[in-house]
């Protein structure tokens, strides 16, 4: 397995979504280490106190930060207030997710894809403004999932979990995550910001709490630590921009070749004139 880069981050802020938990408590604390002032994201401000307590016992700087991407009102409400603030966002790392769980988001989409896709694609149209202005970095954390599916269906998406795992449902939103960060590799070239996605790896954390047994069991049996699933969105994060290739999927802190379906324009085209459809009042 790859080590990360050793490479630094002082002077640089960095948000991180997800951040109480799992890969992305581990990815915030470990970019604080490396000179960051990280922006602790959770659900609500009392969910990141305790990463952002860590932190500042360690010497480094971080804040809490409220971001619940199940409700696209609240995730407006924390985007605006960011900018508003004028906080630099020299690294955006859309870390937090689902996986295994069924329902609808406030707004009517199926759980994991609202989540991991729709809540995240708002925040990001809506801070991007501050990630240009650092000719900062966006880093997708996506999976090896998104191998699994070739297509979106956009009805489907509209409607409560359908399987018993949510694993394809999981596999649709990771497409999406990897299309996204395609897309936005393109559109914010002219502004210097690098956009990349990545696989973590299979991780033995509490995102796969809700998959019932015996699935969950079997599923965890060959999985990497937290530690370990941090090292690629750490590496993604501290490269040293000459050697970051924008719009790649990496993995294991390398280049990897991506699913071909997100490499297809008119596919890349339809998600994101959909997404836009989705969001459209709040980017107004």
């Amino acid at each position: 397995m790859r080590q990360p880069t050793t490479d630094r981050l002082d002077g640089k802020t960095a948000l991180v979504t997800g951040a109480n938990t799992g890969i992305g408590r581990t990815a915030a604390i470990e970019l604080a280490r490396r000179g960051a002032t990280v922006l602790v994201c959770a659900r609500s401000e009392d969910k990141a106190r305790p990463v952002v307590d860590e932190i500042t016992a360690l010497g480094a700087k971080a804040r809490p930060w409220a971001l619940e991407l199940g409700d696209l009102d609240a995730v407006a409400t924390s985007a605006r207030a960011l900018v508003s603030e004028g906080i630099a966002l020299d690294r955006l790392v859309l870390n937090a997710g689902l996986a295994g769980q069924q329902g609808l988001t406030k707004q009517g989409f199926e759980l994991t894809f609202g989540v991991n896709h729709v809540g995240h694609f708002l925040f990001g149209e809506l801070v991007m403004p501050r990630v240009r202005e650092c000719k900062g970095r966006v880093v997708v954390v996506a999976s090896g999932n998104h191998y699994q599916v070739d297509a979106i269906d956009f009805a489907a998406v509209r409607q409560r979990t359908r399987t018993v795992t949510g694993l394809h449902e999981y596999s649709v939103s990771k497409l999406a995550n990897v299309m996204t960060a395609i897309d936005w590799s393109k559109l914010h070239a002219d502004a210097g910001v690098k956009v990349v996605s990545l696989n973590p790896g299979r991780i033995a954390s509490d995102i796969w709490r809700r998959i019932p047994n015996p699935f969950r069991w079997l599923f965890m049996q060959t999985m990497r630590t937290v530690e370990q699933g941090a090292y690629t969105t750490v590496h993604c994060a501290a490269l040293a921009d000459r050697e970051l290739v924008s719009g790649a999927y990496y993995n294991d802190c390398r280049e990897k070749p991506v699913n071909p379906a997100a490499l297809d324009e008119a596919k890349r085209r339809a998600l994101r004139d959909a997404s836009l459809g989705w969001v459209g009042d709040y980017l107004r």
